[in-house]
């Protein structure tokens, strides 16, 4: 299958640049797999729309201010650093930018007059260690918002809040688990009202959800790698629905890919985990039955994740297809697409 397969042509105007003036006032796009048709809804409805008995699973990853800038020693030019993983109490992994110029003993000052020094290279990413711990509380207070490449502004105050869902608890996102946007405290009430349950995991989310797949046939490209951890209170919750036929929603591809990748022998393995599991047509799914998503990025892993599960009952090459009108739809009714954009929920 070829990546130009997942092509479709989107307006710029579209690609949401700002959040809903209101958390939950979402369009959400309804397909249904088995009639192969399609609906226009609001987020809000999912109450009315779920099955009673259903379980929402969601990813309940914070981001972190992890977008650091620092002023070179050598130059006095400004870099722009983003943390991705905490390797130790001075040292992270970091991506920077024109990172072949950041060799090894480069020294940056940061805000509050924090320095650090490139101390070695893991491929394209520089390992930075700075001369004194760093943790959330202080990325809180100094770091920014790592807002994704396709929203063309600086991050500001109302990001810090908005690129959050209501119910992150882990950090350690460089992106937000999008889907969940859409969810207010009220809207979780009402679910619950309906006899709607959830659970929650996490996944923290890594630059890979941005990368594009470069290879012209997507079996040849190489999945980036992301931990998960399923409690067993979470995991017991997906069993029992799945035993007794309630419907499983995973709420966004990264709660997707970790219950596909933790479902084992028709049950979850709990604690930590690491997940490279690369879904597009021909995977067969095992733990879910139905997936509230957002709007993604031409010739992404992403899109082609959804197509997968639309052709999970759709059939052969029908889900690419299926998707790729549902989007052509989205292009014509101007939906908002991408990150802050609005809403799908596949059944």
């Amino acid at each position: 299958m070829k990546t130009q397969d997942f092509s479709f042509d989107l307006p710029e105007r579209l690609i949401a640049q700002t959040p809903p003036p209101e958390r939950g006032r979402s369009r959400l796009m309804v397909l249904d797999r088995a009639s192969r048709s399609l609906s226009h809804r609001m987020a809000a409805d999912l109450p009315e729309i779920l099955e009673s008995g259903s379980l929402l699973v969601f990813n309940d990853s914070r981001v972190r201010k992890a977008r650091l800038y620092g002023v070179s020693k050598s130059s006095g030019a400004q870099v722009e650093f983003l943390l991705l993983q905490k390797l130790d109490v001075h040292t992270w992994r970091s991506a920077v930018q024109r990172s072949r110029r950041r060799r090894p003993g480069s020294r940056y000052v940061f805000p509050g007059g924090l320095e650090g020094e490139i101390c070695g290279a893991d491929g394209e990413f520089r390992l930075l260690r700075f001369d004194t711990p760093v943790d959330d509380p202080w990325l809180d207070m100094y770091g920014h918002i790592p807002l994704p490449p396709y929203i063309k502004r600086e991050d500001t105050v109302e990001d810090a809040a908005r690129y959050q869902t209501v119910y992150a608890a882990a950090p350690g996102s460089a992106a937000a688990p999008t889907a969940g946007l859409h969810f207010t405290r009220e809207l979780l009430t009402h679910l619950e009202d309906r006899g709607i349950e959830t659970a929650f995991l996490t996944l923290h989310v890594g630059l890979g959800t941005f990368w594009p797949v470069r290879t012209e046939d997507i079996e040849d490209h190489k999945m980036h790698e992301e931990t998960y951890t399923i409690t067993e209170e979470a995991a017991l919750r997906v069993e029992k629905a799945r035993a007794e036929g309630r419907k499983v929603v995973a709420v966004g591809t990264t709660s997707a890919r970790s219950l596909e990748s933790a479902w084992k022998d028709g049950r979850l393995t709990r604690g930590e985990g690491a997940t490279s599991v690369f879904i597009y047509p021909g995977y067969t799914f095992k733990a879910i039955d139905a997936l509230f998503t957002n709007f993604h990025t031409p010739r992404s892993t992403l899109l082609m994740l959804v197509a997968a599960f639309a052709e999970a009952k759709t059939g052969a090459s029908a889900g690419r297809e299926f998707i790729l009108e549902s989007y052509a739809c989205a292009v014509r009714e101007g939906y908002r697409f991408f990150s802050y954009g609005d809403a799908m929920l596949i059944v």
